[in-house]
């Protein structure tokens, strides 16, 4: 192998920016890494090429470990984004650089500036400075200048994301052309999904840090394993479906699986993934020459080109629920993208407002991740409430529990938890953890991310129990269940919203759970006493949104605005309305490295009593 990553690990105050990334790229292979920007993609790249330090793992080029060399020991050549160029050098005098650092004699580096200039394309253009160039081809010169040393290992960062289509279209063939003709290993980095699939002969994609799949571009786009990277790569119609013998059900519907799934373990629960080419649309159910999804009306037509995309609205399907792409919220219609190519549109004209039958030609069914739950376990009388309520919302959700043990001098017996909690679960896991709490949930969720965290605490919470659910909140993006004694599983939840972005993730997250178990809502809202007539608007749109979005996860909902004081409204309700749950947005700030709930949260967390409480996680922002 060129090369051989294990368990690269990179961190930036304290969080992992690359999450034991572990990889091995054959001789002469082109790689690239694929991801969003901030998925640790460009540092892990740094990382080989010992521009940036590894706090853990090893870096293996040609069977040698590199992990503490630095870089000009490494064999590798380095392309990055702004080409970083000696402005006060020719372009020969830029190829010619790192040969005459290594005092390569005279005549050998013009040979072999003269022969990669005119393996770039740049035969000719030696004397001219920098300045002299375009974008594209001063890319061409430090794409020379890193291959100018014979690097066993060439990366490139992102190399052609300042320049525009066309020239990015043909450095990308020059590069394939001059890669394969060298043979030299490459590693590419890039966020664009076109520039990936000409590329690659293998792919990674990255998300958060953590490498999710990895293989030939064809396979991940067609036979994707998570979501993520089913709707990263390309556009993806994505709906929860079950599996069956035969196929899928899609609410009523029964499809044919188009392509082979792994087992999807003690869940029957499927995503169900079909592309905008695999889309058929005709005039009447029986034109369709595949399975009908329902009649649907067109939204939007995009010309594109070679093909024409559309965006469509079905009605909903009872038990359906769509991942991708996204339903807005509020939104009642199924949405479905499809495209055609242009004989197609010829044959077959669309126009906005028009309604046409929607059938799916393949499918390709992904194990459904499900809900994913932490249950922190020290021992206490608190903790064992925590682990039975746990272990039947799981059962009810079909979720997967992560059991943390923490606690210096604790004995866990593994397999007696095992069999008390776990049978009948997707997923049971024991984690002791040793250290303080917040460390130990940072350490298990930098392991596997997990939805929801769930905490054994008598209400009120002290002030110091205050402290420990912010530094639960402060480890991930979980969301952080706090359950008192004698808890049944909820039937009546009370979901206190504001209003706003914020506010949707609390009734779609909240909705996710509800909807298993399952159990009614009751949307509410408090206004300040005073509120003008357009705010009272404003809440009321939200709050019919809102119920719709329920409605469409299967979660009966009521709604219900009030005026005063939030606190003491939400504890009325509580007491009045027969709610089992309290689910709340937290407004969470960071001062000094320390998330902070504020507000309204923190005064009903030190004010409540008996009811448990769903603290949804919405996005950290500076005090």
């Amino acid at each position: 192998m060129s090369i051989v990553l294990e368990q690269l690990t990179k961190r930036y105050e304290g969080h992992p920016v690359v999450n034991s990334l572990t990889l091995e790229i054959p001789d002469g292979e082109f790689f690239v890494l694929l991801g969003p920007s901030g998925s640790g993609k460009s540092t892990a790249l740094r990382m080989v090429a010992g521009l940036t330090p590894i706090d853990g793992g090893r870096v293996l080029l040609h069977g040698r470990d590199v992990t503490g060399a630095p870089p000009q020991q490494r064999g590798v050549g380095f392309v990055f984004q702004q080409y970083a160029l000696f402005r006060h050098m020719s372009v020969a005098q830029n190829v010619e650089f790192a040969l005459r650092v290594r005092k390569v004699p005279p005549a050998e580096r013009r040979r072999r500036r003269d022969e990669l200039l005119e393996l770039v394309g740049l035969a000719g253009l030696g004397d001219r400075m920098p300045a002299q160039l375009s974008g594209g081809q001063q890319q061409r010169v430090a794409l020379a200048r890193a291959l100018a040393h014979h690097p066993q290992v060439l990366l490139l960062d992102e190399p052609f994301g300042s320049l525009d289509a066309r020239i990015r279209t043909e450095l990308r063939r020059a590069l394939r052309a001059l890669q394969t003709s060298l043979g030299v290993t490459t590693i590419f980095v890039t966020h664009d999904q076109e520039e990936a699939f000409e590329l690659a002969d293998r792919l990674g994609v990255m998300n958060n840090g953590r490498l999710l799949e990895v293989g030939p571009p064809a396979e991940l786009y067609r036979h994707p394993q998570t979501e993520f990277v089913a709707t990263f790569l390309g556009t993806a119609n994505l709906l929860v479906g079950r599996a069956l013998a035969n196929g899928v059900q899609v609410g009523p519907l029964h499809f044919p699986l188009g392509t082979e799934t792994n087992a999807v373990g003690n869940s029957n629960r499927v995503q169900v993934l079909f592309r905008p080419e695999d889309v058929a649309l005709a005039a009447t159910p029986e034109s369709l020459g595949c399975p009908a999804l329902g009649r649907g009306e067109v939204e939007a037509v995009t010309f594109t080109g070679s093909f024409e995309r559309l965006q469509l609205r079905l009605p909903t399907i009872e038990g359906v629920r769509s991942l991708a792409p996204p339903v807005t919220y509020g939104d009642k219609a199924l949405p479905v993208v499809a495209t055609r190519e242009q004989d197609r549109v010829w044959r077959h004209p669309l126009r906005q407002g028009d309604h046409v039958w929607v059938g799916v030609r393949r499918i390709h069914a992904l194990v459904h991740p499900g809900l994913s739950f932490m249950i922190l376990d020290d021992g206490s009388p608190a903790a064992q409430e925590a682990l039975d309520f746990g272990e039947r919302l799981a059962q009810l959700a079909s979720a997967r529990i992560t059991v943390l043990s923490v606690g210096e001098e604790r004995a866990v017996d593994q397999q007696a938890m095992r069999e008390r909690y776990g049978r009948g679960l997707v997923g049971f896991e024991v984690r002791p953890a040793h250290g303080e709490v917040q460390l130990a949930i940072r350490e298990a969720v930098e392991r596997g991310p997990c939805d929801l965290v769930i905490w054994g605490a008598e209400l009120p919470l002290n002030e110091t129990e205050v402290e420990t659910a912010e530094q639960i909140l402060g480890m991930g993006d979980h969301h952080l269940l706090i359950v008192p004694s004698h808890c049944p599983v909820p039937a009546h939840a009370l979901i206190s919203v504001a209003g706003g972005e914020p506010g949707k993730e609390d009734v779609l997250f909240g909705g996710r759970l509800l909807r298993h178990i399952p159990a009614r809502a009751t949307l509410f809202s408090v206004l300040a006493p005073g509120a003008d007539t357009r705010q009272q608007e404003r809440i009321e749109h939200f709050l019919e949104s809102g119920e719709r979005t329920l409605h469409l996860l299967g979660v009966p909902v009521e709604r219900l605005v009030r005026s005063g004081s939030i606190v003491e409204e939400i504890l009325q309700q509580l007491r009045s309305g027969g709610h089992d749950l309290l689910i709340l947005g937290a407004p969470l700030t960071r001062r000094q490295d320390q998330v902070r709930l504020r507000g309204a949260v923190r005064d009903l967390l030190t004010e409540l009593s008996d009811h448990p409480v769903l603290i949804v996680h919405t996005p950290v922002v500076p005090a």
